[in-house]
């Protein structure tokens, strides 16, 4: 691989000037399309002036970049660095590169969730409501997994099947509820399910940025621990960590992390799951690194993938997560198919 020709801290700013580079791309390109000098010399006006002097003088690119475009892809920054930190945490801790953070049961948790506040009406008397909802019910979930398996020896196995076990009884419970559910109801459910950045605003990013950001620090802060970790047990014990109070630590900072994703951006699928394998390939398992490589890598492959539900069909535009699930899928078969390939040769 190329990218290790580089040091880890030029691998870093490579990174980062690509997330900055696409984010430019992202806020230029649209229905009604930006050059990208004037999107830099309103935010010149926006940073001297405030707002006010940018709405005056760049009225248009003030309006769609500051209340629509900018806030969207924010949302996509943190929802795709979060959902890329838990699954890259969760692979870590079950040892296990196809693990994610949907083995907790915190998909059905916040499945669940949305259709008790969808049918209930909590949405109806305010939108602002669902996301909150979610994000409680994807918690008290993987609370409810982890203390079904907590008293076992077999821990990484037993929470495994207990959060299939959860996963498949809420399952159950939201589906009998959609039988029920009127038929607006049961489309506003499907909708949401699809995941997406759609209708952003800063007021809904509000709760979710200081969790993530606290979470996502203290994650990175976590990393020696993860290859300790990865060195089984035992050995783990033997240099010193708590391999219990870890886990829960680890366990309890992947939960919050999808939680607020998926309080952001919807149910999104793929992004722990293929990210941290991605980010693997290109900078190893030393979690130390892995981690905040995931974390970037994560942003921009949420963010191209929200450019692209803007821009493929515009003016019209398709949920993030149907491109993430097509791409996810494609990765994957291609996966599966180059594996075997190489079985045959061996």
């Amino acid at each position: 691989m190329i990218v290790h020709q580089y040091s880890k801290p030029a691998q870093g700013l490579l990174a980062l000037i690509a997330l900055l580079g696409l984010l430019m791309i992202y806020l230029s390109l649209g229905s009604v399309a930006i050059p990208i000098h004037d999107i830099f010399a309103m935010l010149v006006s926006y940073i001297h002036g405030g707002e006010a002097l940018a709405q005056q003088q760049y009225p248009l690119a003030s309006a769609i970049i500051l209340q629509i475009r900018l806030p969207r892809a924010c949302a996509a920054i943190l929802a795709g660095s979060a959902l890329a930190l838990a699954g890259a945490c969760t692979q870590g801790l079950f040892r296990n590169p196809l693990a994610s953070p949907d083995i907790l049961g915190i998909s059905a948790g916040s499945s669940f969730a949305a259709v008790v506040a969808i049918v209930s009406g909590l949405t109806v008397i305010n939108p602002a409501l669902l996301p909150l909802v979610t994000a409680i019910g994807a918690l008290t979930t993987a609370t409810i997994v982890y203390l079904i398996a907590r008293q076992t020896q077999q821990h990484g196995l037993f929470i495994i099947l207990a959060g299939l076990a959860v996963s498949s009884l809420l399952g159950g419970l939201t589906m009998g509820m959609l039988l029920t559910a009127q038929q607006y109801e049961v489309s506003e459910f499907v909708f949401w399910t699809m995941g997406g950045l759609d209708g952003r605003t800063w007021q809904q990013l509000l709760w979710p940025t200081p969790i993530i950001i606290i979470a996502a620090w203290i994650l990175l802060r976590h990393g020696q621990t993860l290859n300790l970790l990865a060195l089984g047990e035992q050995n783990a014990h033997g240099m010193g960590i708590n391999v219990r109070n870890s886990r829960r630590i680890l366990l309890l900072l992947a939960t919050l992390l999808t939680a607020m994703a998926i309080a952001v951006a919807g149910p999104i699928g793929f992004i722990g799951l293929i990210v941290p394998h991605l980010a693997r390939l290109l900078v190893g398992p030393n979690n130390r690194i892995l981690l905040p490589f995931s974390a970037l890598f994560g942003a921009m492959f949420l963010l191209a993938c929200d450019l692209i539900a803007r821009t493929v069909i515009a003016p019209n535009e398709l949920k993030t997560g149907i491109i993430t699930a097509i791409i996810g899928g494609i990765y994957f078969i291609a996966l599966l198919i180059r594996s075997q390939y190489k079985g045959l040769q061996a």
